[in-house]
């Protein structure tokens, strides 16, 4: 069976992240949705559980740092072409979220930096490995 991974973001308001990542295109598990959680689907092995705040809180004691002032982590999530990172960088920006960085384009890998609703924030990156420079 393949490794499975699941991300555990604190989110403020379950709806509207929801929507949030169905405009992305990702779906979500009715069974591990509820009025407090939801499992948004990214892949058959990738999948993000949006917490309120309180089920969050659930799980870790640490106080719960705000990601539009504090970085917790990068999340990179890879595409299959450049077209597919601009698509879902642009799906993320009209869906409310909004790029941190300047696109990166090595030639060989090309990325964006979305930040959600909540400020987490996700690299769409492409790479072609046959490109990728010998130094």
């Amino acid at each position: 069976m393949a490794s499975m991974i699941f991300i555990n973001l604190p989110i403020r308001d379950l709806a509207a992240s929801m929507a949030y990542y169905k405009a992305l295109g990702f779906d979500h598990n009715p069974q591990f949705t509820d009025e407090t959680a939801a499992c948004i689907v990214i892949s058959d092995t990738i999948f993000v559980m949006v917490l309120t705040h309180d089920k969050f809180k659930q799980f870790s004691s640490t106080p719960i740092p705000d990601p539009l002032t504090h970085t917790q982590a990068l999340y990179a999530l890879s595409c299959d072409s450049r077209a597919a990172v601009d698509a879902i960088a642009e799906a993320g920006i009209k869906a409310g979220g909004r790029e941190t960085r300047e696109k990166q384009d090595y030639g060989f890998m090309y990325s964006r930096a979305i930040a959600d609703i909540d400020g987490h924030v996700w690299e769409y990156v492409w790479m072609d490995m046959s490109q990728m420079p010998s130094e």
